[in-house]
């Protein structure tokens, strides 16, 4: 049997995690190019969900073209599901996100939801998160100081920070309107005591660390299928 290409492997666990969804109700959609397939088999639910909470502006647009409410964070105190994609996962579903930019909103909605399905393929799944580049999002007046706080390590670890930039040099804006660093070299040991500390630092916004808002379960697309991963 011929392997399935990665896009069709992204799009067997996009439909996947239809079956944890009940119509009628609001969930949290993420964003990239699996949640992209995900909004696609919402669509195409016999029986609708009642909207969802998105955490970009291009979710948004692909959630409102298939005629999906999509309401304000502020609008709900409570969602069954979170859905969305990773960077990196480990183990204990823990994971780095933040790739597409949109880490900062993705945690506010997650922390909104008893339940985070993660999708993402094979290739997402390590033993010690830290090889994909770690994105904090943060206010631009305190890009230096994140910077050199990173080279000189944190709890072990030092990394390499840069500015993340747009195909033409220019820094790239999250949809807060705040910059993205990309941070290389880290070994993250211990997720949720990176998580806090980072956090802490004056002009961070959001550290792409999720460890206090860690998956609940993986849909991972291999070559045999699609693979559920459970964490306690």
């Amino acid at each position: 049997m011929a392997q399935l290409s990665q896009d069709q492997l992204k799009a067997e666990v996009g439909r996947a995690a239809i079956r944890y969804v009940t119509p009628g109700t609001i969930i949290g959609v993420g964003t990239g190019s699996t949640v992209a397939y995900f909004i696609e088999a919402l669509g195409e639910m016999p029986s609708p969900v009642a909207g969802a909470v998105s955490s970009s502006e291009r979710s948004t647009a692909a959630l409102r073209a298939l005629g999906i409410p999509v309401l304000d964070a502020n609008e709900v105190d409570h969602l069954d599901l979170y859905v969305d994609g990773a960077d990196e996962i480990d183990p204990n579903g823990c994971m780095i996100k933040g790739g597409g930019g949109a880490l900062t909103r993705e945690k506010i909605v997650s922390s909104l939801a008893e339940r985070f399905v993660c999708i993402a393929d094979a290739s997402k799944r390590v033993d010690v998160l830290g090889t994909f580049p770690l994105p904090v999002e943060v206010v631009p007046m305190a890009e230096a100081s994140v910077v050199r706080r990173f080279a000189a390590g944190v709890l072990g670890t030092s990394g390499t920070a840069v500015l993340r930039r747009n195909d033409d040099g220019t820094p790239y804006v999250t949809d807060n309107g705040q910059h993205i660093l990309d941070v290389r070299g880290l070994r993250i040991d211990d997720p949720l005591a990176m998580e806090s500390a980072v956090n802490d630092w004056p002009g961070v916004v959001t550290v792409g660390i999720f460890a206090r808002q860690r998956a609940s379960l993986c849909l991972l697309g291999t070559p045999d299928g699609v693979a559920t991963l459970t964490f306690g």
